[in-house]
């Protein structure tokens, strides 16, 4: 009988309903899942990911050169051709869901299998072949050592483009108009009367809002926001994106300068050295004192300490946070004493839609990177 050649992949955390599908009918995969939403230890990771030749995980999953190396490690597999039912998942005390067949025993290495239509596959130091994150962001991923490792990797851009515009919206007028204060006065008794001066918050209309990276989601942003009746968009990145900025006759200006004439800025651009830290205590002494903060990007984009004291001063008149460092943001930090900081835990792309197709893509990606065909979504390293 021909060896059935398996290639395992591992999976990080439960995935949505499609991608688990696609995974799960790929008859050249055995796929081994963490079975929890929890993220997964380390220690789980590097056992989890040892001779795999695909690793599907999320933004919380660091894969750094210590994962890389524990994807070497030898893997053993007894893959039945003719096993009723084909493999099948079941969780292990340690919370994985492993790939389980039912032979009369498990033969060891160099012997004949009891059961006589097992073929002995075994991979010894297989390399990664593939890394596909269900996300747009990639910053959890050590990309210099994973392109030193000739590994590809796939990423979910654009499905979650529309989806994270809406929350960056909702995440902004929520705190302009200050509703989080409002629904709590409804319920402790705090509403009275109708009052003219109570609970005011700062409309769009007639506005100045800058946008920190113009890129697909920042014009998603934009697009959403015009028809409130926003009087001037500012943006600011890398460098000027005319084509782009044409639909909203946005301005290219310096950060300082966006800093100082938004009445709302939104924070939508990636990670990287040069965005670490850039709205800290300057970026925000700038900004006026009624202008509203809104970051949907990564955490590390903002110094919170410095916005902090921006926000308990009164230097800015409040925040929207969807994203924070770390993730989930300790329930005793200072920033969540807060009424005029509204905080969410990092729901951006949190539509059943939209999780569902990016579970799809990365599914895809990952099948197409193991059978060396080109993936919908790759990020060329």
């Amino acid at each position: 009988m021909r060896p059935v050649l398996l290639m395992k992949v591992f999976v990080t955390r439960r995935i949505p309903p499609e991608g688990r599908a696609a995974l799960a009918q790929a008859a050249d995969c055995e796929v081994e899942q963490w079975d929890s939403d929890e993220p997964i230890p380390v220690k789980e990771l590097a056992r989890g990911v040892a001779g795999a030749h695909g690793l599907l995980c999320l933004l919380s999953d660091r894969v750094d050169k210590r994962i890389l190396d524990a994807a070497a490690r030898p893997w053993p597999f007894w893959a039945c051709a003719s096993c009723e039912g084909g493999p099948s998942s079941a969780p292990s005390s340690s919370g994985m869901s492993s790939p389980s067949r039912s032979h009369g025993s498990q033969p060891v290495e160099g012997s004949a299998s009891p059961c006589e239509a097992v073929v002995t596959v075994l991979r010894k130091g297989a390399n990664l072949k593939v890394i596909s994150t269900l996300s747009v962001g990639v910053d959890h991923l050590a990309l210099d050592e994973i392109k030193k490792r000739g590994i590809r990797v796939g990423y979910t851009p654009d499905v979650l483009t529309d989806a994270t515009a809406e929350l960056a919206v909702s995440l902004l007028l929520t705190t302009c108009r200050r509703l989080p204060e409002a629904i709590e006065e409804v319920k402790n008794g705090g509403w009275t009367s109708w009052k003219p001066l109570w609970l005011c918050g700062y409309g769009l209309t007639q506005s100045t809002v800058g946008i920190v990276g113009l890129g697909r989601i920042g014009q998603a942003i934009a697009r959403r926001l015009k028809p409130f009746g926003v009087q001037r968009f500012l943006y600011t990145g890398r460098q000027p994106r005319p084509e782009e900025a044409a639909e909203f006759q946005a301005e290219f200006v310096s950060t300082p300068e966006l800093a100082a004439q938004s009445d709302f800025i939104v924070v939508a651009c990636s990670l990287t050295p040069a965005t670490k830290g850039l709205c800290n205590k300057d970026f925000f002494q700038k900004m006026k004192e009624t202008a509203v903060f809104v970051n949907i990007s990564r955490g590390d984009v903002v110094n919170q300490d410095d916005l902090y004291q921006a926000l308990a001063s009164g230097q800015i008149a409040a925040a929207g946070l969807d994203v924070t460092t770390p993730e989930p943001l300790p329930t005793n930090h200072p920033l969540l004493t807060l009424k005029n900081c509204v905080i969410l835990p990092h729901i951006g792309s949190a539509t059943h839609r939209t999780r569902n197709t990016m579970s799809m893509l990365a599914a895809n990606n990952l099948l197409a990177g193991l059978r060396g065909e080109p993936m919908p979504s790759e990020l060329m390293l």
